[in-house]
């Protein structure tokens, strides 16, 4: 069988420092993190230590990003209907399978670690130096000189789910599916690319029971107090963007640029909409989608922003597929299958319009207030390598989840530049070959 050029995301991946992994690989230098730019890595890139070990065949791979995505789409739908918490470590709001990695380096010296990046996360946390039940490959506070825990009196203690006091250290537990985590609220220095970042507050794990805590450190980047964007407000000035490399490129690297500087001048906005009850996520407003020629019909109550319920439209990074509102979705899905012709399609698990014959793959227009990106094929389809299957790479929202909220994809963003404004509050998308 087949095998795709990407494979799928495991939940079962040891935590590595970037070193070990990428020293005999000159692409995956790190001399090429400079000034605010830092390289993006798929998690089964050359230069990531997380690929996998054992080939799958292509349905294999499909399947199993397919059930990473369900999880991430659950953890998502538990953010939407809640009042806004800070969710330093939370255990529901971690994601399950990072996609997208970068370097940091932390502390004093520094050790050079990977985190996944999450637009619609806040917290930073890394596994620590004495956790029970961590990998092996962990941040050793003891060795660095700027290291320290934070008191039960401080702000950001007040901040974080479940706060308790061990001593003068705010500690916290917290539940991750069947597992459960603690850590202890610290502060460090960070570094970015050649950014230094003093005083950097994060959860240092200490402690993990069960199997379905994920191992790698986490980089927040959505809007909380706690996030990246907050705690270097006078630094990136609430600014950055991010490309994501295709699944097809050698190296899988692409960029995160922090701060206004060197942002693309020449790129469309769409406003960035706020919802109170979880102020993290990046809504935007998705008024229809074009399939080919023809606006397709989706009942206005699909697509509508509504902050009591969660529902309208997100720009996640964490998801690999699109998922649209069942109305939404079969709406595209029909009038694609119509475009395409009378070909026999198939299933694949949760993908329902699969083709084995060639054939014409019709554009997709995600048409936001002020701004329309049209998505070329590669955006749209997925295919084995040789070629034998191909297929509609969205689906709808599954119906044991919070099924108001439309997610706009890692996939359908690759070779894309989109750039978060939060100060004017608005989110640009521009064509850019990330790699």
């Amino acid at each position: 069988m087949a095998t795709l050029s990407f494979v799928a995301f495991s939940l079962c991946l040891l935590f590595f420092s970037l070193a070990q992994g990428l020293s005999n690989n000159p692409q995956c230098s790190e001399a090429k993190d400079q000034g605010s730019n830092l390289q993006v890595f798929h998690v089964y890139s050359p230069c990531s230590p997380f690929r996998p070990t054992k080939a799958m065949s292509w349905e294999e791979s499909v399947l199993q990003m397919q059930a990473d995505d369900q999880a991430r789409l659950q953890f998502l739908s538990s953010l939407v209907a809640k009042k806004s918490v800070v969710p330093i470590a939370s255990g529901r709001q971690i994601i399950q399978s990072p996609t997208y990695i970068v370097r940091a380096k932390i502390g004093t010296p520094p050790q050079t670690l990977l985190l996944a990046v999450d637009t619609s996360n806040d917290a930073a946390w890394v596994p620590c130096n004495g956790c029970v039940g961590c990998g092996s490959n962990v941040f050793n506070s003891a060795k660095s000189t700027t290291y320290k825990t934070l008191g039960c009196q401080t702000a950001q203690c007040k901040q974080v789910p479940n706060p308790t006091c061990l001593g003068s250290t705010c500690s916290f537990n917290t539940s991750y599916g069947g597992s459960t985590l603690a850590a202890n609220l610290s502060q460090e220095t960070f570094t970015l690319a050649t950014d230094v970042v003093p005083g950097y507050t994060f959860g240092c794990l200490q402690k993990t029971t069960g199997s379905s805590v994920p191992p790698q450190g986490l980089l927040g980047l959505g809007r909380g107090p706690l996030s990246l964007l907050s705690q270097t407000q006078n630094l990136y000035q609430s600014t950055f963007s991010y490309c994501l490399p295709s699944f097809k490129s050698l190296n899988f690297s692409g960029s995160l640029r922090l701060g206004p500087v060197g942002q693309p001048k020449r790129i469309k906005y769409t406003p960035l909409l706020k919802n109170p009850r979880r102020s993290s996520l990046y809504y935007v407003n998705l008024n229809a989608i074009r399939v080919g020629r023809t606006i397709v019909d989706i009942p206005p109550a699909a697509l509508a922003f509504n902050p009591t319920t969660g529902a309208g439209t997100i720009i996640d990074s964490g998801t690999v597929f699109t998922r649209l509102v069942e109305p939404a979705y079969v709406a595209v899905r029909n009038e694609f299958r119509r475009r395409v012709g009378k070909y026999p399609f198939q299933t694949l698990g949760g993908f329902d319009t699969c083709y084995s014959v060639p054939f014409v793959v019709p554009t997709i227009t995600f048409m936001f207030s002020g701004m329309n990106v049209t998505l070329p094929e590669d955006n749209i389809v997925i295919h084995s390598t040789a070629g034998s299957i191909t297929c509609l790479a969205m689906a709808a929202a599954p119906d044991n989840v919070n099924s108001v909220l439309n997610v706009i994809a890692n996939m359908q963003q690759q070779n894309h530049r989109v750039l978060i404004d939060v100060p004017n509050s608005r989110l640009g998308v521009a064509r850019e070959r990330c790699t």
